[in-house]
């Protein structure tokens, strides 16, 4: 069975995915699959896991604001907008942006933004603290199933093909975040 964490062992969860691991953490709504974005080794083992093809691209998720700042094109967002964005934050809001050249191409897929979110969910913020960045963030499952609601559900669907997971409670939300368009507003995944 994969490694299992709990909240007071969450450096130790930092530190797998510091050594190219696929940890499986507890977010808003569900469980997500997480690994460090700029480690495309680690990001295909993840994919392979999910059975999910390479154009979709995913989010990434952090602590704080800036966790995420390298990976927006601040030359292609109004000021007005990103002030907006920032005081939803952090919060269940998860907003696509211009993308600066930090987002490896292998995150963002046929994308050519990139959706990022500033949790306020404090398993998984602690989980992005504990690796020192923004990981990436896709619910836990193979393509097509229903998400993941508890870490037995991640154990039956990936087994000993996952490296890790963080047990700790969901965010009591019953839904994935919204995810929006931060230039336009438009609902992109309701």
């Amino acid at each position: 069975m994969p490694a299992r964490f709990t909240l007071a062992e969450v450096d130790a969860a930092g530190a797998l995915l510091r050594r190219g691991g696929v940890l499986a953490y507890p977010t808003e709504a569900v469980y997500g699959l997480g690994c460090d974005p700029h480690d495309q080794a680690a990001f295909e083992r993840l994919f392979a896991l999910k059975q999910r093809p390479p154009t979709q691209g995913v989010l990434l998720i952090a602590a704080d604001f800036a966790q995420v700042e390298r990976y927006i094109d601040f030359a292609a967002v109004p000021a007005a907008v990103l002030a907006q964005v920032r005081e939803s934050w952090p919060g269940p809001h998860t907003w696509i942006f211009p993308r600066s050249p930090a987002v490896p191409d292998w995150v963002a897929g046929a994308h050519a933004g990139i959706a990022l979110r500033v949790t306020a969910h404090a398993p998984a913020a602690a989980l992005c603290r504990a690796f020192g960045a923004a990981l990436v963030s896709t619910s836990a499952n193979p393509h097509g199933e229903p998400a993941a609601r508890s870490s037995a559900m991640v154990e039956d669907y990936f087994g000993e093909a996952l490296d890790g997971v963080l047990e700790a409670p969901l965010g009591g939300q019953e839904r994935p975040t919204v995810i929006r368009d931060a230039l336009t507003g438009a609902i992109i995944r309701t």
